[in-house]
Protein backbone atom coordinates (compact mmCIF):
# COMPACT_ATOMS: atom_id res chain seq x y z
CA UNK A 1 0.00 0.00 0.00
CA UNK A 2 1.24 3.47 -0.94
CA UNK A 3 0.79 6.94 0.54
CA UNK A 4 0.47 9.94 -1.75
CA UNK A 5 2.10 12.63 0.38
CA UNK A 6 1.11 15.54 -1.88
CA UNK A 7 -2.09 15.68 -3.92
CA UNK A 8 -4.67 18.37 -4.71
CA UNK A 9 -7.67 16.22 -5.59
CA UNK A 10 -9.97 18.98 -4.29
CA UNK A 11 -9.06 21.43 -7.11
CA UNK A 12 -11.56 22.35 -9.87
CA UNK A 13 -9.78 20.02 -12.31
CA UNK A 14 -11.57 17.16 -10.53
CA UNK A 15 -15.07 18.65 -10.64
CA UNK A 16 -17.81 17.63 -10.55
CA UNK A 17 -16.78 14.56 -8.55
CA UNK A 18 -13.42 14.74 -6.78
CA UNK A 19 -14.54 11.77 -4.71
CA UNK A 20 -14.14 9.60 -7.80
CA UNK A 21 -10.41 10.42 -7.90
CA UNK A 22 -10.05 9.41 -4.26
CA UNK A 23 -11.81 6.12 -4.95
CA UNK A 24 -9.63 5.47 -7.99
CA UNK A 25 -6.56 5.91 -5.80
CA UNK A 26 -7.87 3.55 -3.13
CA UNK A 27 -8.66 0.95 -5.78
CA UNK A 28 -5.08 1.34 -7.13
CA UNK A 29 -3.58 0.55 -3.72
CA UNK A 30 -3.19 4.03 -2.20
CA UNK A 31 -4.01 3.76 1.48
CA UNK A 32 -3.69 7.44 2.41
CA UNK A 33 -3.44 10.87 0.78
CA UNK A 34 -2.16 14.21 2.09
CA UNK A 35 -3.97 17.36 0.90
CA UNK A 36 -1.78 20.49 1.16
CA UNK A 37 -3.61 23.82 1.03
CA UNK A 38 -2.89 26.48 -1.60
CA UNK A 39 -4.76 29.71 -0.82
CA UNK A 40 -7.89 31.15 0.77
CA UNK A 41 -10.22 29.76 -1.88
CA UNK A 42 -8.99 26.18 -1.54
CA UNK A 43 -9.63 25.76 2.17
CA UNK A 44 -13.33 24.88 1.94
CA UNK A 45 -13.13 22.39 -0.96
CA UNK A 46 -10.11 20.74 0.65
CA UNK A 47 -11.96 20.35 3.96
CA UNK A 48 -15.07 19.05 2.23
CA UNK A 49 -13.21 16.28 0.42
CA UNK A 50 -11.26 15.39 3.56
CA UNK A 51 -14.48 15.14 5.54
CA UNK A 52 -15.85 12.68 2.98
CA UNK A 53 -12.75 10.48 3.36
CA UNK A 54 -11.47 11.43 6.81
CA UNK A 55 -10.00 7.96 7.41
CA UNK A 56 -8.05 7.98 4.13
CA UNK A 57 -6.87 11.59 3.92
CA UNK A 58 -5.07 14.20 5.98
CA UNK A 59 -4.66 17.95 5.51
CA UNK A 60 -1.83 20.47 5.69
CA UNK A 61 -2.47 24.19 6.09
CA UNK A 62 -0.41 27.02 4.65
CA UNK A 63 -0.25 29.82 2.08
CA UNK A 64 1.42 28.91 -1.21
CA UNK A 65 4.15 31.34 -2.34
CA UNK A 66 2.38 32.15 -5.62
CA UNK A 67 -0.59 33.31 -3.53
CA UNK A 68 1.50 36.07 -1.95
CA UNK A 69 0.30 39.45 -3.22
CA UNK A 70 -0.59 42.96 -2.07
CA UNK A 71 -2.85 41.67 0.75
CA UNK A 72 -0.52 38.89 1.84
CA UNK A 73 -0.43 39.90 5.50
CA UNK A 74 -4.22 39.81 5.76
CA UNK A 75 -4.32 36.49 3.90
CA UNK A 76 -1.66 35.02 6.16
CA UNK A 77 -3.64 36.08 9.25
CA UNK A 78 -6.68 34.23 7.92
CA UNK A 79 -4.64 31.12 7.18
CA UNK A 80 -3.12 31.28 10.68
CA UNK A 81 -6.56 31.46 12.28
CA UNK A 82 -7.62 28.37 10.31
CA UNK A 83 -4.39 26.58 11.22
CA UNK A 84 -4.84 27.38 14.91
CA UNK A 85 -8.13 25.47 14.97
CA UNK A 86 -6.10 22.28 14.53
CA UNK A 87 -6.61 19.11 12.60
CA UNK A 88 -3.56 19.40 10.34
CA UNK A 89 -0.59 17.06 10.00
CA UNK A 90 1.78 19.67 8.55
CA UNK A 91 2.26 23.27 7.50
CA UNK A 92 2.09 23.50 3.74
CA UNK A 93 2.30 24.02 0.95
CA UNK A 94 4.68 26.93 1.65
CA UNK A 95 8.00 28.17 0.34
CA UNK A 96 9.54 30.26 -2.43
CA UNK A 97 8.55 30.46 -6.11
CA UNK A 98 10.49 32.94 -8.25
CA UNK A 99 9.92 31.17 -11.56
CA UNK A 100 7.04 33.27 -12.85
CA UNK A 101 7.32 36.50 -10.90
CA UNK A 102 9.78 38.05 -8.46
CA UNK A 103 7.58 41.04 -7.57
CA UNK A 104 6.88 39.76 -4.07
CA UNK A 105 10.20 38.02 -3.42
CA UNK A 106 10.72 39.76 -0.07
CA UNK A 107 7.14 39.10 1.02
CA UNK A 108 7.40 35.43 0.02
CA UNK A 109 10.48 35.10 2.24
CA UNK A 110 8.73 36.77 5.18
CA UNK A 111 5.64 34.59 4.80
CA UNK A 112 7.73 31.45 4.54
CA UNK A 113 9.72 32.32 7.65
CA UNK A 114 6.53 33.02 9.59
CA UNK A 115 5.02 29.69 8.58
CA UNK A 116 8.19 27.85 9.56
CA UNK A 117 7.65 29.35 13.01
CA UNK A 118 4.09 28.04 13.12
CA UNK A 119 5.35 24.55 12.42
CA UNK A 120 8.23 24.75 14.87
CA UNK A 121 5.96 25.98 17.66
CA UNK A 122 3.35 23.30 16.91
CA UNK A 123 5.96 20.54 16.46
CA UNK A 124 4.71 19.79 12.93
CA UNK A 125 6.64 19.15 9.71
CA UNK A 126 6.62 21.49 6.71
CA UNK A 127 5.82 20.79 3.05
CA UNK A 128 8.11 23.07 1.02
CA UNK A 129 7.41 24.36 -2.48
CA UNK A 130 10.70 25.45 -4.02
CA UNK A 131 10.95 26.75 -7.57
CA UNK A 132 13.98 28.88 -8.40
CA UNK A 133 14.11 29.56 -4.68
CA UNK A 134 16.57 27.18 -3.02
CA UNK A 135 19.16 29.87 -2.19
CA UNK A 136 16.49 31.97 -0.49
CA UNK A 137 15.15 28.98 1.42
CA UNK A 138 18.59 27.99 2.66
CA UNK A 139 19.32 31.59 3.69
CA UNK A 140 16.17 31.50 5.79
CA UNK A 141 17.19 28.14 7.24
CA UNK A 142 20.55 29.66 8.19
CA UNK A 143 18.91 32.66 9.84
CA UNK A 144 16.73 30.52 12.08
CA UNK A 145 19.71 29.15 14.04
CA UNK A 146 18.28 25.74 14.77
CA UNK A 147 14.64 26.78 15.18
CA UNK A 148 13.79 24.68 12.18
CA UNK A 149 11.09 22.03 11.83
CA UNK A 150 11.62 18.91 9.76
CA UNK A 151 10.78 19.55 6.11
CA UNK A 152 10.01 17.71 2.90
CA UNK A 153 11.09 19.34 -0.35
CA UNK A 154 8.01 18.68 -2.42
CA UNK A 155 8.39 17.88 -6.13
CA UNK A 156 12.15 17.71 -5.76
CA UNK A 157 14.04 17.94 -9.03
CA UNK A 158 17.44 19.17 -7.89
CA UNK A 159 20.99 17.91 -8.04
CA UNK A 160 23.19 15.90 -5.70
CA UNK A 161 24.78 19.21 -4.64
CA UNK A 162 21.32 20.54 -3.75
CA UNK A 163 20.72 17.47 -1.60
CA UNK A 164 24.01 18.04 0.22
CA UNK A 165 23.25 21.73 0.81
CA UNK A 166 19.81 20.95 2.20
CA UNK A 167 21.21 18.31 4.53
CA UNK A 168 23.46 20.86 6.18
CA UNK A 169 20.29 22.08 7.88
CA UNK A 170 18.74 18.89 9.16
CA UNK A 171 17.28 15.48 8.46
CA UNK A 172 14.93 16.56 5.68
CA UNK A 173 13.00 14.49 3.15
CA UNK A 174 12.47 14.73 -0.60
CA UNK A 175 9.14 14.39 -2.38
CA UNK A 176 9.50 12.37 -5.58
CA UNK A 177 6.75 12.45 -8.18
CA UNK A 178 6.15 11.94 -11.91
CA UNK A 179 9.22 13.98 -12.86
CA UNK A 180 11.32 10.89 -12.18
CA UNK A 181 9.55 9.05 -14.99
CA UNK A 182 10.20 11.68 -17.67
CA UNK A 183 12.50 10.55 -20.47
CA UNK A 184 15.14 13.27 -20.05
CA UNK A 185 14.92 13.58 -16.28
CA UNK A 186 18.24 13.42 -14.45
CA UNK A 187 16.46 12.93 -11.16
CA UNK A 188 16.96 9.17 -11.37
CA UNK A 189 20.71 9.78 -11.02
CA UNK A 190 20.10 11.73 -7.80
CA UNK A 191 17.94 9.11 -6.09
CA UNK A 192 20.89 7.05 -4.75
CA UNK A 193 22.23 10.18 -3.05
CA UNK A 194 18.86 10.81 -1.44
CA UNK A 195 18.38 7.16 -0.46
CA UNK A 196 15.11 5.28 -0.21
CA UNK A 197 14.90 6.08 3.52
CA UNK A 198 14.45 9.78 2.75
CA UNK A 199 12.04 9.58 -0.19
CA UNK A 200 8.37 10.42 0.18
CA UNK A 201 6.27 9.49 -2.85
CA UNK A 202 3.78 12.01 -4.19
CA UNK A 203 1.82 12.90 -7.32
CA UNK A 204 1.14 16.66 -7.06
CA UNK A 205 -2.14 15.90 -8.80
CA UNK A 206 -3.54 17.30 -11.04
CA UNK A 207 -0.04 18.27 -12.25
CA UNK A 208 3.04 16.33 -13.45
CA UNK A 209 1.39 13.10 -14.49
CA UNK A 210 3.95 10.29 -14.77
CA UNK A 211 4.68 8.26 -17.87
CA UNK A 212 2.55 6.63 -19.34
CA UNK A 213 -0.01 9.34 -18.51
CA UNK A 214 2.20 12.36 -19.17
CA UNK A 215 0.24 15.30 -20.55
CA UNK A 216 -3.01 14.15 -18.95
CA UNK A 217 -4.64 15.21 -15.70
CA UNK A 218 -2.71 13.54 -12.92
CA UNK A 219 -4.38 11.44 -10.23
CA UNK A 220 -3.23 9.90 -6.99
CA UNK A 221 -3.86 6.49 -8.55
CA UNK A 222 -0.93 7.10 -10.90
CA UNK A 223 1.58 7.05 -8.03
CA UNK A 224 2.14 3.36 -8.79
CA UNK A 225 4.14 4.35 -11.89
CA UNK A 226 6.40 6.65 -9.90
CA UNK A 227 6.98 3.93 -7.33
CA UNK A 228 7.99 1.50 -10.07
CA UNK A 229 10.51 3.95 -11.54
CA UNK A 230 12.02 4.59 -8.10
CA UNK A 231 12.39 0.84 -7.55
CA UNK A 232 14.06 0.40 -10.94
CA UNK A 233 16.42 3.36 -10.42
CA UNK A 234 17.56 2.14 -7.00
CA UNK A 235 17.72 -1.53 -7.94
CA UNK A 236 15.30 -2.63 -5.24
CA UNK A 237 11.90 -4.30 -5.34
CA UNK A 238 8.63 -2.45 -5.71
CA UNK A 239 7.56 -4.07 -2.46
CA UNK A 240 10.54 -2.49 -0.68
CA UNK A 241 9.66 0.93 -2.11
CA UNK A 242 6.09 0.57 -0.93
CA UNK A 243 7.01 -0.58 2.57
CA UNK A 244 9.80 1.91 3.20
CA UNK A 245 8.18 5.04 1.75
CA UNK A 246 4.86 4.28 3.43
CA UNK A 247 6.57 3.81 6.80
CA UNK A 248 8.50 7.05 6.27
CA UNK A 249 5.32 8.95 5.40
CA UNK A 250 3.50 7.63 8.46
CA UNK A 251 6.40 8.65 10.67
CA UNK A 252 6.93 12.06 9.04
CA UNK A 253 3.26 13.09 9.19
CA UNK A 254 2.41 11.06 12.31
CA UNK A 255 -0.27 9.07 10.48
CA UNK A 256 -1.55 5.98 12.24
CA UNK A 257 -2.51 2.77 10.51
CA UNK A 258 -6.05 2.74 9.11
Amino acid sequence: MLIDTHTHLYLPEFDPSPADAVRHAIDAGVCHMIFPNVGLDTIDPMKALHNDFHDRTSMAMGLHPTEIGEKWLDDLDIIKAVFDKGGYVAVGEVGIDLYWDKTFEKEQAEAFDAQLSWAFDADLPVIIHCREGLDTILDIFESRKGRLPQCVFHSFGGTTDDVAHIRRYGDHYFGINGIVTFKNSRLREVLPTIGIDHILLETDSPYLAPVPHRGKRNESAFIVHTAAHVANSLGITLSDVECITTASARRFFNITEE
